[in-house]
């Protein structure tokens, strides 16, 4: 049986990167997943990749995080069909341009903020009563490096990421004492499309595909975590540095590895 056997979870940007991972590792431990994305083509391209591991009862859902609208959609759908959300993976994001702030234009400036800020608030409001109808309803949000501190160029979506943060562990403090538990993660230097867009110089192949760090999402759904309203690095599981490169990774004691 499966860690998440049972488990119903929606989880968005589910078509690409870590999204899809999470999406693919989600139905592998047995969860029912609902997965969100813009685009109907690849969608259809995940769910032919679900149904290649035996997975055929993924709902697919073309969702936009940026408006209210299909989130309160959705939670009425979610609502007349289960009665219940067990675990929102509210994973999608948008880079945006990397340039000086000055310069950005206002339509895309406010573009970025409402998918990876506004985005979260529309998703707590449409489905807060959902998760908590589950026994334990679970949050986890995905997070960025970049919300840390501020850098050059990156101020919109490095602003959007540490407003979610604050969002969310603020929404934490108010759930305490309900079942719901909610989290940031932290993926790390992953590679993704995203990644390679932001650093078009870095070698890939020096990095942990997507799937590696599903296992710190599946610890954050499960039904018996306890941990609500912290920010989490997610762990790597079953790779290693390249040679060389090892001074760029933390080891740790169960032999998986963090970006140092």
């Amino acid at each position: 049986m499966g860690l998440l056997q049972g488990r119903l979870a929606l989880i968005t940007g589910a078509t690409r990167g870590i999204g899809r991972a999470v999406a693919l590792r989600f139905a592998a431990e047995g969860a029912d997943i609902l997965v969100a994305a813009r685009s109907n083509d690849d969608l259809e391209a995940l769910d032919d990749a679900l149904r290649s591991q035996g997975y055929d009862r993924a709902v697919l859902v073309p969702f936009d995080v940026s408006r209210p609208d299909p989130a309160i959609e959705l939670s009425n759908i979610v609502h007349e069909r289960y009665g219940r959300l067990d675990v929102l993976v509210s994973n999608a994001g948008m880079l945006g341009t990397l340039m000086p702030v000055s310069q950005m234009e206002p339509a895309e400036f406010d573009r970025v903020i409402a998918t990876n800020f506004n985005g979260l608030q529309y998703q707590l409001y449409a489905f807060h009563d959902l998760l908590r109808a589950s026994d334990a309803g679970r949050i986890v949000a995905v997070t960025s490096g970049a919300a840390v501190g501020p850098r050059p160029y990156w101020a919109p979506y490095g602003t959007a990421k540490a407003a979610m943060e604050f969002l969310l562990q603020n929404y934490a403090m108010e759930v305490k004492g309900t079942p719901i538990r909610a989290n940031i993660l932290d993926p790390g230097r992953i590679r993704t499309e995203m990644r390679a867009a932001a650093f078009p110089g870095e070698n890939p192949e020096r990095l942990p595909e997507a799937s590696a760090i599903t296992g710190t999402f599946v610890r954050l759904a499960r039904a018996d975590c306890d941990v609500s309203g912290a920010r989490v690095r997610a762990e790597i599981e079953g790779w290693e540095p390249m040679a060389g490169d090892e001074g760029n990774w933390t080891r740790l004691n169960n032999g998986h590895y963090m970006s140092g």
